[in-house]
């Protein structure tokens, strides 16, 4: 089963070479440069990066990329994200085939079958239309040809869903956590300045960031759901911290930006590049 590009051409470059040299830029623009790459994985147990266009928040994801090449890039990763589309299984995984991107093919991790249980089910449909994870492979494949990985989309985020897959997640030892989500999604049409937009974005995304940082699954969904948090990706950051429980002591916030910083108007999103080791 080949799982072809669905925002190639529209999220990012849908040739190679214009592909490749678009990463090229999110790196210079973001950590300054592309850097070395460390085989073998490394402190970093899991990552929270941005899943916009690239134009948005490529830079942004690239700071929590270029510090895992930097640490130690691993041979497998388990990569969460939200269900845009509502398609499928309430947790969705696929546990067999090819994910395909403009720089090739990536497999599946054979011992995918290992999370395809409780909750998490097999759904190919779900995964059929959905960008929040496709995004991600490209910077993968840029840093490293070899590579597998495990992709699970969340159409629940409800706090019992989000322990049962942390439950069981750590099924699979010896991958590291890619949990993908914007933040604040906020219209401000009516607001009368850019820095009342600054200001309100920043303010209710710094809530969820800093239970994120205390390695708080529990307290990142009330925050969210209670302080109208418009994060699109918190059930798979939290499910993230839940599974990480234990395995990982803390997180580093990298970068944080808005979609307001490349592109001014009366919409925002809000983006952050977090490593948690």
């Amino acid at each position: 089963m080949i799982r072809k590009p669905v925002v190639a051409g529209h999220f990012y470059e849908g040739s190679k070479e214009k592909l490749m040299e678009e990463l090229k830029e999110c790196f210079l623009k973001g950590p300054g440069e592309i850097g070395e790459v460390k085989r073998g994985r490394g402190k970093i147990k899991g990552i929270v990066v941005p899943h916009a266009g690239y134009i948005y928040s490529g830079y942004v994801a690239a700071y929590a990329y270029h510090e895992m090449a930097r640490e130690g890039f691993p041979q497998k990763f388990i990569i969460l994200g939200p269900n845009h589309h509502g398609y499928g299984a309430s947790v969705a995984i696929m546990t067999q085939g090819e994910w395909e991107t403009p720089l090739g093919r990536v497999r599946i991790a054979e011992d995918a079958e290992k999370l395809r249980r409780g909750i998490i089910k097999e759904d190919e449909i779900a995964h059929r239309y959905e960008h929040s994870i496709e995004v991600q492979i490209p910077f993968l494949q840029f840093i490293s040809e070899d590579f597998e990985f495990i992709p699970i989309c969340f159409g629940w985020q409800d706090l019992e869903t989000v322990k049962e897959v942390g439950e069981i997640l750590p099924s699979v030892e010896d991958a590291v956590i890619i949990a993908s989500s914007d933040f604040s999604h906020v219209n401000f049409s009516g607001f009368p300045s850019p820095e009342d937009i600054d200001n309100y974005v920043r303010k209710k995304d710094m809530m969820a960031i800093e239970e994120i940082l205390k390695m708080n699954a529990e307290e990142l969904v009330n925050v969210v759901e209670e302080k109208n948090i418009t994060m699109c990706g918190y059930g798979a950051v939290a499910a993230m911290l839940e599974a990480l429980k234990g395995r990982a002591k803390k997180g580093r916030l990298l970068k944080y930006a808005t979609s307001y910083d490349v592109e001014p108007g009366s919409y925002c999103v809000g983006y952050a590049a977090i490593v948690i080791e």
